[in-house]
């Protein structure tokens, strides 16, 4: 389905601060769609006068689709519907008596003039299902006026509104809570849900007829209300935006919008909802979020811990094969340190793995013990890899540095320089990795199923068996050239 943004430009003369005032408006619409208990289609003008275009819809969680079939990306010809023609030239709310029938289902239909900046820049068509229409409730006739004023403002130029948006993830909803403030801040009406959600906080009995600020300054502890201006500006209905209160036990979302139908503020609209649990699981994810990182910090400490003890045990023997050993081990453990590092500051279990490899190829550089000055240069990026592929990828790193430091350019002349090139390209759910050198290049006989080294068989069982990759070892374009090809979600 086309965009709104695709079909502006595509069909319409609107610009680019119209097309912000349609998002924002279409960010909190399922507000009016809830409350209207109808379904919304956003019209928009075609720039040739030939009609209207469908660029939003929305339906009602409160009653029966009016629209069964999505009609987003749609034209409709201007003379068709008269409704969306008189609303958009007249910028006057229209309705009309008599119901459309569509398939078997009578649909009432109003068009609402979208002004802004005294220009009528859209309409929205509401349509009501009346097979889901009985007698009213006093719940559903408080809905109906709430809908009847945000209408009013829609079509005044006074709605929407800056501040927080429906369409985040924690705001609330009309089913959560609501409740209707007289213009002093006085409760007009609560929905049994925003009446539950205030009881919660230990209300005893309704909340009609109560200033809400004054009752939430003796429910809500001190510690636990927003600063006395915000409190009064949204409990209050004076501003637009939301805010949290609660008490130790129970956490509230209480958002405001402003009632001004004719222009002046004749109450507001306030939506609650309870929190509680949402909140008691982001300071679980917060707990564990830092248990993790404090894990991975300690073990990091634990790796630098062997690391030296194995660096203090290679001083002090006398073989060199022995030691050659201690110290590669040491550069393996290292490695392993690296990747803890880096995830005791990250929040997710992910690594940005680049910052990993250049740390990498330095390590190799400064420990290695080539006569000849070496340059390690990254292309491309790995991206963010998880914490499970990151460790083996980063032993497998550090013996392919290794091997092509040490034994690419071992003997080769101290008055040359070197240069080993790691390129890494994500492709489709794989993760490509070539580390080329420009030294000696390989032996003539060399043969990687057959070879005892001790590095390339870490290699090659962590790339295969560990990543599920394929490993190939040949001539590059002067020295070696090796390549892995691994899975990564």
């Amino acid at each position: 389905m086309p965009s709104l943004h695709e079909l502006v430009r595509a069909h319409t003369d609107l610009v680019e601060d119209d097309v912000a005032w349609l998002q924002l408006l279409m960010a909190d619409w399922q507000i009016l769609a809830d409350l209207s208990f109808a379904d919304l289609v956003l019209w928009l003008p075609d720039r040739e006068g030939r009609g209207y275009w469908a660029g939003g819809q929305m339906r009602p969680t409160t009653g029966p689709t009016a629209l069964v079939d999505d009609v987003l990306g749609t034209f409709i010809p201007t003379g068709r519907r008269r409704m969306l023609d008189e609303a958009y030239t007249t910028g006057r709310l229209v309705r009309e008596g008599d119901p459309e029938w569509r398939d078997d289902v009578p649909v009432r239909v109003e068009v609402i003039p979208v002004r802004r900046a005294r220009r009528v820049i859209a309409t929205i068509a509401r349509n009501t299902n009346l097979l889901g229409v009985r007698t009213p409730s006093r719940l559903e006739l408080s809905y109906l006026q709430t809908a009847a004023d945000l209408t009013q403002m829609i079509a005044g130029g006074y709605f929407p509104l800056s501040g927080q948006r429906s369409d985040h993830a924690d705001s609330p909803r009309v089913g959560d809570g609501f409740v209707r403030l007289d213009p002093a801040g006085r409760v007009v009406y609560a929905s049994p849900n925003g009446l539950s959600a205030y009881r919660r906080l230990g209300l005893q009995g309704d909340l009609a007829g109560l200033v809400l600020t004054d009752l939430t300054r003796e429910l809500v502890p001190a510690r636990w209300r927003p600063d006395e201006e915000t409190l009064s500006a949204v409990l209050g209905g004076r501003d637009g935006r939301a805010t949290e209160v609660g008490t130790d036990e129970v956490t509230l979302i209480v958002r405001s919008i402003p009632l001004r139908p004719q222009g002046e503020r004749s109450g507001a609209l306030l939506l609650v909802r309870d929190v509680t649990e949402l909140r008691s699981r982001d300071r679980e994810l917060v707990t564990k979020d830092v248990t993790i990182r404090e894990i991975h910090h300690r073990v990091k400490n634990n790796l630098q811990t062997v690391a030296a003890l194995l660096r203090l045990q290679a001083r002090r023997t006398r073989a060199e094969d022995a030691k050659a050993a201690l110290e590669e081990a040491v550069r393996r453990v290292g490695s392993i340190a690296i990747v803890h590092e880096t995830l005791s500051h990250a929040v997710e279990e992910t690594v940005d793995f680049d910052e990993i490899a250049d740390r990498l190829g330095s390590m190799v550089v400064d420990v290695s013990g080539v006569e000849v000055p070496v340059r390690v240069v990254r292309e491309g990026s790995f991206g963010k890899l998880p914490s499970e592929a990151a460790t083996p990828l980063a032993m497998v790193l550090t013996e392919l540095l290794q091997n092509a430091v040490e034994h690419g350019y071992a003997g080769v002349p101290a008055e040359t320089s070197g240069r080993v090139v790691v390129t890494a390209r994500r492709i489709v759910g794989r993760l490509h990795v070539v580390v080329e050198d420009d030294g000696r290049g390989l032996p003539d006989d060399f043969d990687l199923d057959s070879s005892t080294q001790l590095g390339l068989s870490i290699v090659r069982t962590l790339v295969e068996s560990e990543l599920g990759g394929v490993l190939e070892i040949g001539p590059g374009s002067r020295g070696t050239r090796v390549q892995a090809d691994v899975p990564v979600d």
